[in-house]
């Protein structure tokens, strides 16, 4: 699980820099863009660095647990995040031109972020011997 949030922590990275490249060019770096809706580009391409920077601080410090409860949060944990990530890449163009304020895969990407980490958090919970 390590390894792949390593790998899946710098594709993000890439997709971060993709999106900020996409608004450069296509979006003419967001000169005549309306203020919503380049604020909904924006913060999509913010959070698509926040997915890629969690990714790597796991790939980074994660370590399997022994106990199995504990390896199961885990591995609910890291496919919640590696989901949202998902999530959040796809809402970067989905959401942002839906022409509206609504933006329902940042909305459930960030649930699963959310939930996602506070299993790894919980993860860590030692039983008394």
């Amino acid at each position: 699980m390590k390894l792949l949030h390593l790998i899946f922590g710098l594709l993000m990275a890439v997709v971060f820099l993709l999106t900020g490249k996409y608004m450069d060019v296509y979006l003419h770096h967001m000169v005549a863009v309306p203020d919503g809706l380049r604020l909904l580009y924006r913060t999509r391409h913010i959070f698509i660095l926040l997915a890629a920077l969690l990714n790597l601080g796991l790939g980074s410090y994660l370590v399997a647990r022994t106990e199995a409860w504990q390896r199961v949060l885990q591995w609910l944990g890291s496919s919640l995040i590696i989901g949202a990530s998902l999530l959040l890449g796809a809402a970067f163009f989905y959401d942002s031109t839906r022409g509206d304020l609504r933006a329902p895969l940042t909305h459930w990407a960030t649930y699963a972020i959310a939930i996602g980490t506070l299993s790894h958090v919980f993860s860590g919970i030692q039983s008394r011997p």
